[in-house]
């Protein structure tokens, strides 16, 4: 006797679904809100018997959710609403799962952060004195222009055109010796 009264109850809800999404269909706000506010329990217990982590039921809830006013337009009310709502659902949460599988495949799990350099000690006064003669000198050995492109965009901070109107250099010459004035450091500080 319950199966049947449970059937009989399934129908019954199938019908007003239905119902409600055909005033939503035709643009009744407060028919679609109420829909919504009927399937939603619904469709988290169907997630919650699907999927076996808690903690990712409602993400999976949304997407369902979302799924279903996106394709709204396309359900037909001449067929139930359940299996047309079951599918969307069925469908996302093997979205999910795929989702989650990939990301497994991919991402390792750490119990604690690494830090990047734990045992280099911070530069001393005289470290950071040293590196600054160090470049001194690598500016000193480069060609007047060179030293001057790196003075005014490296040192002073200034823009491509700031420093090309300074210099009455063109922008692609100046930014042709910066680069060639970069590389001739580098070699000089190796």
């Amino acid at each position: 006797m319950r199966d049947d009264a449970t059937s009989t109850d399934r129908r019954d809800r199938d019908e007003r679904w239905r119902d409600l999404m055909r005033s939503a269909q035709g643009g009744n706000s407060f028919a679609y809100a109420r829909l919504l506010e009927e399937v939603t329990p619904v469709i988290r217990g169907l997630v919650r018997r699907r999927w076996h982590s808690p903690n990712d039921v409602e993400d999976i809830v949304q997407d369902i959710l979302l799924s279903v006013h996106l394709v709204r337009h396309t359900y037909d009310s001449a067929r139930p609403f359940g299996p047309w709502l079951g599918t969307i659902a069925k469908r996302r949460i093997a979205d999910f799962a795929r989702k989650m599988a990939s990301r497994r495949a991919n991402e390792t799990t750490v119990a604690a952060m690494p830090e990047t350099f734990p045992l280099d000690e911070p530069k001393t006064e005289q470290d950071i004195s040293d590196d600054q003669g160090e470049v001194r000198r690598a500016l000193a050995a480069l060609s007047p222009p060179q030293r001057q492109a790196i003075e005014l965009m490296k040192l002073q901070g200034l823009s491509l055109e700031e420093a090309s109107m300074r210099t009455g250099k063109s922008v692609s010459a100046l930014k042709v010796t910066v680069h060639r004035a970069m590389k001739a450091m580098r070699r000089i500080l190796e």
